[in-house]
Parts: C-alpha cells; structure tokens; sequence
C-alpha cells in the first residue's frame, strides 16, 4: 500500500473531548472515525489491525473443532419472551422497537435464544453432542455509559461461541479444558499478559463465571489478585480484599484496574429448557442440553493493545495485530521503490510512504501509526 493512496490521514492533534489512549491514538492515527459516543467505523487501518485479530480468532476456534456461523441481529420479540430476558434486557441494555407491520423486534447483543432455536434441528440425540458453534458479528448494546472509545461501545463486534454438551461434567471438561487453552492462546499471540478471573454472570446467568482479565489503568474493573499464584477475583464478587492472605497459596492479596478482554459462561439448562432443546440419551429419554457461551469484544481487544502498547509519539503494536509488517519510508525520491516492489514480490505487508512530505513529518507519522 502507497501511503500516499491511504483513506484516512493522520490528524495533528487530540480531539478535545477524548481521555483514553485509544480514543485519541486509533483517531489520530487514521484508524477509525468516531460516529458518535461509542460507535466508531474502521477506516483501512484499523480494519487490517481488526483482520488479523480476527484471523488468529478463527484459527484457535476452529482447532477446538468449532464451526463458524453467522447469525441475525435483528431477533423477534417471541424468542426472548421464552427466557423472560425481553424484559430484563429491555430495561437494561437491548434495542428495542416496532418495524413498519408493528411487530415488536429487538438488536441482540447476544445469541443464547436465536442459537438454542436453530439447534432444535440438529440436536436430537446424544450422538449429536457435543457441538460447539462461533460466529464474528456486529452487536448492539444501549449502553448508558459510552466512553474509552473502543472500550466499551453501542456498536461492536464480538465473537460468541456457544457450546452445547449431555451433561454438566462433558461442559466443565469443555470450560476448563479446550475452550480456556484457546482463549489464553488468543490472548497470548495478541500480546496480552491475562489473568483468568472468577466473576458473576450479569445477565446471562446466575452460575460461577470467569473473565480474561489485562492489567491495566485504562480499565474500568477492579481486580483482587495474587502476584504468587495468580488467583483472581473481580471486585463485584471478591470474597477478599487488599491486603488478605491469597485463599490459594497464603501470599498477600492485591488491587488493580483492569481491562475485561473476554469471558466466558456455564448456562447449563437456563436457555436450552425454555426454548425446548432436549435430546435423547442413550437410554431414549428425553434431556434438556447443556449449554456454556464464550465471548471476546474485538474492539475492546483492540483497544486494549493501544492500551498497553503506546509510548510518547504513538501505538505500539504488537507484531501479530499490526496493520502491515514494514513501515517504508523514502527520504530520498525514488530510493524506496525497488525495495517496495521486492517486498510486495516476498508476499510482506508494506506501507510505503513515498509521499512528497519531510523526514520528520514520515517519521512522526510512522512512529503514530
């Protein structure tokens, strides 16, 4: 890519309303363009930066044996109704409105009930299960508090795997087991440092949960931890404070903020009951399924990476998600492009700035982006 060529110029300064690190930078640098408070479009860039988490995503997923999906946004009132969470979700944080026949319809920000439905036709017996089904889509949530820019938006884009299992046990073993090494795996070659972390499950259920949690200032959580053996706990269900003795290993509990990169939920029948998702054991008789979702923001992990990877002069990123391999700068016309053409021919994602510009501004640029 010519840089000359790129959609979406570099900015010389902050916008005046922004406080994050990613907010500023992602704008600055031309990688998004903020709509309004807590939706933002990907511009070139950032798209880049978002496919490649996307790639290593569907990579770990589907080595896990998950089959990727895509599903609908806009959900009938009917489906909710079933689980009680029209209601609930309404006065907390779903789209909720009539289309042009009256029909009541929301925007999902989750896919617990659509999924369950789809699977009444294939899930019959226990020969079908276990089954685990991802999808990368954009979601909607009425969120009062928009703020951090890609931190926490109205529109974003998750990944939500939903596994679904005979019985409690085959869904620990999935839980601790497969889906928790491909998390820690994702998180790992997108340069993050997690902390697996025991939390509540807000609105999707009322068992133990975990979140993949990143140390951070920027984030809006509060963590209780163990340097020693890395238990954690989120403050909105801690069972120790600062300064206790670690419940695992007796060393001294700590405090930090900390950004909430994914997480993941043991539903077990709460979705699948309702919406009639039984299955037939080996027996004949007839089981509701087991269920467990899983859940990473893509926006919130990358902003997160702006987070913890900046400096002074701009975003570092890591290797992994950094939107092209080598930054080109000619300083001189016509020195760059042999080497432009020869790293093209070797298949190596190159930004060249050959632009009529000065050192300094390429080198302020290069350094932003």
């Amino acid at each position: 890519m010519r840089q000359s060529q790129l959609f979406g110029k570099t900015l010389r300064g902050d916008s005046k309303d922004e406080v994050s690190a990613n907010a500023k930078l992602l704008e600055r640098g031309g990688f998004v363009y903020k709509t309004m408070a807590g939706v933002y479009d990907y511009l070139p860039l950032g798209l880049r930066v978002l496919a490649k988490v996307q790639q290593i995503i569907r990579e770990e997923m589907n080595a896990i044996g998950g089959q990727e999906a895509f599903l609908t946004v806009l959900q009938p009132r009917e489906r909710w109704e079933k689980t009680g969470r029209w209601k609930t979700l309404g006065d907390e944080a779903m789209y909720q409105f009539k289309d042009p026949s009256g029909r009541e319809v929301g925007l999902a920000f989750t896919h617990e009930e659509a999924l369950a439905e789809i699977a009444l036709r294939s899930i019959q017996s226990y020969k079908d299960l276990p089954v685990f089904v991802y999808q990368i889509q954009t979601k909607f949530r009425a969120e009062l508090r928009a703020k951090s820019g890609l931190l926490r938006g109205r529109e974003f884009l998750m990944k939500d795997l939903y596994s679904f299992h005979a019985d409690a046990d085959d869904l620990n073993r999935f839980y601790f087991g497969p889906i928790d090494k491909a998390y820690r795996k994702i998180f790992k070659r997108c340069g993050f440092d997690i902390h697996f972390t025991e939390a509540s499950g807000g609105a999707f259920t009322t068992e133990f949960t975990h979140e993949y949690q990143q140390f951070s200032p920027a984030g809006e959580d509060t963590v209780f931890y163990c340097l020693k053996c890395r238990f954690s706990q989120n403050s909105e269900i801690a069972t120790v404070r600062e300064g206790d003795p670690c419940p695992k290993c007796n060393d001294r509990i700590q405090m930090t903020k900390s950004i909430e990169l994914g997480n993941i939920f043991r539903l077990g029948t709460l979705y699948s009951e309702p919406m009639g998702l039984l299955y037939a054991d080996k027996k004949g008789e007839r089981k509701p399924v087991v269920m467990g979702s899983y859940g990473i923001g893509l926006g919130r992990l990358i902003a997160a990476a702006v987070e913890i990877h900046h400096d002074e002069r701009g975003i570092v990123w890591p290797e992994s998600i950094a939107p092209f391999r080598v930054h080109l700068l000619e300083l001189q016309e016509g020195m760059g492009a042999p080497i432009y053409a020869d790293l093209q021919a070797l298949g190596v994602g190159v930004l060249y700035d050959e632009r009529d510009a000065s050192a300094g501004e390429k080198f302020a640029d290069a350094d932003l982006i």
